[in-house]
């Protein structure tokens, strides 16, 4: 058999799959916000930065755990996913880490995004951090791991950061965050919030 317009053939196969993904596409299921607490449940491979007492993944748990906690009492429905995620889709994605350095206090605070959708919210994290964390912070996506994380390709999110909250093999960053955790993980709850256009109340900090 020969197809005598196999343009209109063409055209009319890509209409199909493109129907087809779009169904598979809303076959996904959806949540408000997805919080992932990095390396969290790897023995193997990248397990995070540690220092002589502290492990990032420790640090990153408690603080998604709080974030968490703080949007389900305001209402707000979310996934808590470990390094391993599903696929999902959502409105806000937040992945939470703390840095490491080869050289200790070489490192901070930082923010990565996939794009131009994201920036906006990259940047209001930013600014609000920035007036409560008092050590360095680099450029955006200032790595590959951020500027290409490997969970963009699972979490379907209109906005997704990954934080890097400061350096856990500098001490004097490590002896400044560690009382702090809680107040850190409220901050970011409140951002989250206010980025969903919700109203909850000013977080309190430690001195």
């Amino acid at each position: 058999m020969t197809i005598k317009n196999k343009p209109a053939a063409f055209f009319t196969l890509l209409i199909f799959l493109l129907l087809g993904l779009i169904l598979y596409e809303n076959r996904i299921p959806f949540v408000e916000v997805v919080i992932q607490a990095g390396h969290e449940g790897r023995l193997t491979g990248n397990t995070g930065a540690q220092s002589a007492q502290y492990r990032e993944e420790t640090w990153n748990i408690l603080v998604a755990n709080h974030v968490a906690k703080k949007l389900q009492t305001w209402g707000i429905e979310v996934k808590r996913m470990p390094a391993k995620v599903e696929r999902v889709r959502t409105t806000l994605a937040v992945a939470i880490h703390f840095d490491g350095a080869n050289i200790p206090c070489n490192s901070g605070a930082s923010v990565g995004y996939p794009n131009q959708n994201s920036y906006h919210f990259a940047q209001r994290w930013r600014e609000a951090y920035s007036h409560y964390f008092p050590f360095t912070w680099h450029e955006d996506n200032f790595t590959e791991n951020l500027k290409h994380y490997y969970a963009y390709s699972s979490i379907k999110s209109e906005k997704f950061l990954i934080v890097e909250l400061g350096e856990i093999t500098c001490k004097k960053q490590r002896e400044w965050l560690k009382p702090r955790l809680e107040d850190i993980a409220s901050l970011l709850a409140y951002s989250i919030a206010k980025e969903l256009g919700k109203s909850p109340p000013n977080p309190s900090f430690k001195d």
